[in-house]
């Protein structure tokens, strides 16, 4: 009996350990890596509502969950009192992610513009 409940227990522990966020994906969450040497105190990605606030050089924000996201976007950085904007020039053809976890590195060049790297967390 007592081998019984070790076994049971293990078997439990071994199910419960195996699950992650991958498991139950509800939607498009997608979250930015500010790769900059700037403070972003604010970050627009794609639409108004989609704000990650307060992310610093080589830090990431939150997760914000994104109704339709694509490899690309429309990005409104605030540092330092300054504006960048990245402003894609075609979506046509675009294919929107599956549900998922994202990332968005996004840093400014040398000439300040807005640069933008996509990946699959």
């Amino acid at each position: 009996m007592k081998r019984f409940l070790v076994l049971v227990f293990s078997v439990f522990v071994s199910v419960i350990g195996c699950t992650d966020r991958d498991d139950e994906l509800d939607g498009v969450w997608v979250r930015v890596k500010n790769v900059s040497t700037l403070h972003y105190d604010s970050i627009q990605v794609g639409g108004e509502g989609m704000v990650h606030t307060n992310v610093a050089p080589d830090s990431y924000s939150g997760y914000l969950k994104y109704e339709t996201a694509f490899k690309y976007a429309y990005i409104d950085i605030s540092a330092d009192g300054e504006t960048y904007v990245l402003q894609p020039t075609d979506f046509v053809g675009g294919t929107p992610l599956p549900f998922g976890y994202y990332t968005y590195r996004v840093g400014l060049d040398e000439g300040g513009s807005v640069t933008l790297d996509f990946s699959i967390d």
